[in-house]
């Protein structure tokens, strides 16, 4: 028995010394032919990227392409260059920058490739093809980079740029990879998948000669790219060179909206930049140079300034004040003028005379009926009750909201509310007397051009909006049009104001934008600014029925509402409905832009 044990367990060791001799003579034998073969041979990834999608405006006029450039990447253990003067010109690098490439290359691995040169534009590389055989060990390959046909809207459409190490962290999906492109904001950022498309690759096999020796694996492990998909926009491109023009050398915003659509037709921001600049390997030194302009042209004033609504808000007291019945259309009051400041002259006001003189003290006193109407016989909480129930209706007019605006980041504004107050003064500390710039658009109210421009769109729709929106189809398909969204206000209530509105055009503070030729209702601010010259404002849509433009305008540190805002305004409303501007002398005056000390 024992002698059988002793058999198998000689057996075993048998085996297992069978077992590590075959070992060893696979590792000698077959694992150096391996190696041999994996010196001698690199699989080497081509990655092919797709044409990022074409972003076109409302008439498919092309306003982002693409344009070819190419990456170029190096693979140390192959590196063999004859004559390095001649890569060194070729590459306009120094022999500094080319050890410091090799050096990094060699750090990361000496077999798979290494970026040595990003995004060289398609003239350059023309130049130094015919030398590249040259440069063993570097390969390049194509890689479309944002063209922008002419330099608007910068500050919707964003810009793409390589992505950063958070954002390569927080891929769950894994498509991207370093030195990869992605939109960093507004509609390329908002539309990032959509525009990208998806990456194609080819695996190839390169011997040490730097020459390929065919595909891997006969291709079958290759991937198609797929193109991003088009983006048509609602904007109106020679609308919005036209109004971009107009707002050279100022400080301020322009928003154009289509009424029966929430359409955005012009979207602009001043000062701006060519958005070429953030398009290219000289996007880090061209991002910082704007970041720390004291101008602040990356600055979206359009979406993200607040201002104080001023005298364009007396539209909205007015509503509120005839829905509940404080006001009737013929009912005069006298207005003195020791309530408020006022430029308006003292006497009887109905509440049309008053919007188109634009009295202080007329809306002095509708906003104290708004707030105090005897619901409580203290004064401190009947104040309380009067705005909340005056919240209520300035935030129907999409104050103190983004507007479902999702393309790009959007401030809210602020409408006070008794919680405010309450916070500030104390609950139950605070009454009328504390409030009572409100009234005329001042205070704490703030609220953003884009928010005007849809309150101008109502004004226009009279009595409701649909969300601005700028994306009208992706690939041929149309978007969803937002919903409508209706103002609980009675629509002959509007119909008054509107009168009154053509009114201010014709011969009231608005009456330098006014033309024979257009039916203009509209209405001026002059934003009180603490920090300089107060701001220009104004609102208006046109033609008076069936409009088809509603527009909001703030000029900063430019004076009076109807010089600046007025006339821009108005000179960009001609052009959409006309297609042209007769009225140089306006445009001139625009153009020039001396809106301040001017007499009237």
């Amino acid at each position: 028995m024992s002698g059988d044990k002793s058999l198998i367990f000689k057996i075993f060791l048998l085996l297992i010394s069978l077992i590590i001799l075959s070992r060893l003579f696979y590792l000698q034998i077959y694992e150096d032919k391996y190696h041999e073969l994996s010196e001698n041979n690199t699989v080497h990834l081509e990655s092919i990227y797709p044409s990022r999608g074409i972003i076109s405006d409302r008439n498919d006029s092309v306003i982002v392409e693409n344009k070819p450039a190419y990456d170029f990447y190096i693979i140390p253990k192959q590196f063999r260059v004859q004559d390095t003067l001649e890569l060194l010109r070729s590459f306009s690098i120094s022999k500094e920058e080319l050890i410091n490439k090799l050096n990094t290359a060699q750090r990361y691995s000496i077999h798979r490739p290494s970026i040595f040169y990003k995004e060289m534009d398609h003239s350059s590389f023309a130049s130094i093809q015919s030398k590249l055989y040259n440069f063993k060990g570097i390969f390049h390959s194509p890689k479309p980079t944002r063209f922008y046909r002419s330099p608007i809207l910068p500050h919707v459409l964003g810009y793409v740029s390589e992505i950063g190490p958070s954002q390569l962290n927080s891929d769950s999906t894994n498509y991207y990879l370093q030195g990869d492109l992605i939109g960093m904001s507004g509609i390329e950022k908002t539309y990032e998948k959509d525009l990208r498309g998806i990456k194609g690759y080819k695996l190839k096999l390169y011997d040490v000669n730097g020459i390929s020796v065919g595909s891997f694996n006969d291709g079958n492990d290759d991937r198609i790219v797929s193109n991003g998909k088009n983006i048509k926009l609602s904007i109106d491109s020679q609308l919005q060179l036209y109004v971009e023009k107009l707002l050279e050398g100022k400080i301020g915003s322009v928003v154009a909206i289509e009424p029966s659509s929430g359409q955005i037709l012009a979207i602009a921001s001043s000062p701006s930049y060519d958005p070429n600049l953030l398009s290219g390997r000289n996007y880090s030194k061209n991002f910082l140079n704007l970041q720390t302009d004291t101008l602040k042209p990356i600055y979206n004033r359009a979406l993200m300034a607040t201002y104080p609504p001023g005298s364009m808000f007396k539209l909205l007291q007015s509503l509120i004040g005839l829905e509940k019945q404080l006001i009737n259309y013929d009912e005069e009051i006298y207005i003195n003028l020791n309530n408020i400041g006022d430029l308006a002259p003292e006497g009887m006001y109905d509440l049309s005379k008053a919007i188109v003189k634009s009295s202080n003290n007329y809306f002095f006193k509708l906003f104290r009926k708004i707030i105090n109407q005897n619901k409580n016989s203290n004064t401190y909480v009947d104040s309380r009750i009067g705005l909340e129930e005056w919240s209520k209706y300035v935030k129907m007019f999409g104050l103190g909201s983004n507007l479902n605006f999702t393309t790009s980041s959007v401030s809210k504004g602020f409408v006070p509310s008794p919680t405010y107050y309450n916070s500030y003064y104390g609950i139950n500390r605070w009454k009328f007397s504390n409030i009572y710039s409100l009234s005329i658009g001042q205070g704490e109210l703030l609220v953003t051009p884009l928010q005007m421009a849809n309150f101008a769109a109502i004004m226009a729709n009279r009595g409701y909006y649909y969300n601005p929106n700028i994306v009208l189809e992706i690939e041929d398909k149309k978007i969803v049009q937002p919903n409508l969204i209706d103002i609980d206000i009675d629509e002959k209530h509007f119909e008054y104001v509107v009168d009154a509105m053509e009114e201010v055009v014709n011969s009231g503070s608005a009456r330098r934008a006014y033309s024979k030729d257009l039916i203009l209702c509209g209405k001026t601010s002059t934003v009180e600014n603490p920090f300089g010259y107060d701001h220009s404002g104004f609102i208006g849509f046109a033609p008076k029925s069936n409009p088809k433009i509603a527009i909001a305008a703030y000029i900063e540190n430019s004076g009076w509402g109807g010089r600046a805002a007025a006339s821009i305004s108005s000179l960009v409303v001609e052009k959409y409905i006309f297609g042209e501007v007769k009225r140089n002398w306006l445009e001139t005056y625009v153009l020039n832009g001396d809106f301040i000390d001017e007499e009237d």
